[in-house]
């Protein structure tokens, strides 16, 4: 099964690329393998959520902004390699603003690798890194990057 083909079945749509906030390309792609961007939780041109996690944005809403921050990293790398190409999720760098003593990270960013995992299978299984952060860009919840495996 392609990867769109199971996006469909799941009943995923990948959103519009999001326009950089500065001076960068949402994806490169070198070799075989995709680098994006930050991506934020942003959809329809809008910020879905703004503020620290463990203060004004709960967990369990921060799981889901980085299941938004996820998509727009699919389709970034679908911009410039095609959902379909891509073999594997490789590595993903979660940051999340984290309110004074918040250590929920892991779970947070656990709704971007989820989200891999219900597309790719065995293949979305990726090293990762979450990380806790004073401010983001935009004073957004969580930012989230990927580096994909394409053929």
């Amino acid at each position: 099964m392609t990867n769109s083909a199971r996006l469909a079945e799941l009943g995923i749509e990948l959103p519009q690329v999001v326009a950089p906030l500065a001076a960068y390309v949402p994806a490169v792609r070198t070799g075989n393998l995709v680098y994006t961007a930050g991506q934020l939780p942003i959809s329809g041109g809008e910020l879905l959520a703004t503020g620290k996690v463990g203060a004004e944005v709960s967990a369990e809403q921060a799981k889901e902004l980085a299941r938004q921050c996820a998509l727009n990293a699919l389709a970034a790398i679908d911009s410039v390699a095609g959902i379909d190409a891509v073999v594997r999720v490789v590595k993903v760098v979660g940051f999340v603003a984290s309110a004074p003593g918040f250590d929920g990270q892991p779970g947070v960013i656990n709704g971007a690798s989820e989200l891999f995992g219900e597309i790719f299978g065995d293949n979305g299984a990726h090293a990762r890194s979450a990380v806790g952060v004073s401010e983001l860009p935009r004073n957004a919840p969580v930012e989230v990057e990927v580096i994909a495996e394409v053929s």
